[in-house]
């Protein structure tokens, strides 16, 4: 009822308050009270959800920080794991570039001393006067050559007999010879050599060719 009568008071321009009962301006108070009461306890609980979600977002920056620095170390880490591999390469690359080079210089020594031997044996040989001694020592020269070609790989052709191939002999000549097939190789002209069995030297060859019958 308190609260009708109110109502209906609102379109009034003035009401004196002293002619009113008392219950009912008590009442008017009480509500007036209460309305406050509910403001203000409304505008209590938007602060502390005002204070959640700034909470929540300074953890969530905090997060992100946090993560940031982990990767900036891993970026850190893999950069400094990087440099090192690429020092370690140029490392071998210089080692390998160096072996390399000198294969190639001293790779035949072994080789060169075995023919030093040789040279040597030629030498005295030179220096002989007899013929017989002259004959018997370049024939020893010549055996230790060939011995020495051996040992390291190096071998003398023998195509008279076989038949021509181009990845070994080249032809500088045809010959009539009896006895032999045409198109097989009779006579070699310089000897050819293999080194592991790959051609260095091709051998000069004469094939040989039909005889004209009269």
């Amino acid at each position: 009822m308190a609260v009708r009568f109110l109502s209906s008071l609102r379109g009034k321009t003035s009401v004196d308050i002293g002619r009113l009962p008392v219950k009912l301006y008590s009442v008017s108070s009480n509500v007036g009270f209460f309305s406050t009461v509910a403001q203000r306890g409304n505008d209590c609980h938007n602060d502390d959800g005002d204070d959640d979600d700034r909470n929540h977002t300074v953890t969530h920056v905090r997060n992100l920080e946090m993560k940031a620095d982990k990767l900036e170390e891993q970026v850190q880490d893999l950069t400094e794991r990087y440099k090192r591999a690429v020092a370690d390469s140029d490392n071998v690359r210089r080692r390998t570039q160096k072996f390399v080079e000198d294969a190639k210089l001293f790779g035949i020594q072994s080789f060169c001393r075995d023919l030093v031997e040789v040279a040597d044996m030629l030498e005295k040989t030179t220096g002989s006067t007899e013929t017989t001694s002259l004959t018997e020592n370049l024939a020893q020269i010549q055996g230790r050559l060939q011995e020495v070609f051996t040992k390291h790989g190096l071998e003398k052709m023998e195509p008279v007999g076989s038949t021509y191939d181009p990845y070994q002999h080249e032809i500088v000549c045809h010959t009539p010879a009896e006895g032999v097939e045409p198109g097989i190789i009779a006579v070699v002209k310089q000897d050819g050599y293999k080194l592991h069995g790959r051609t260095i030297r091709h051998a000069h060859v004469g094939i040989a060719v039909k005889t004209q019958e009269s």
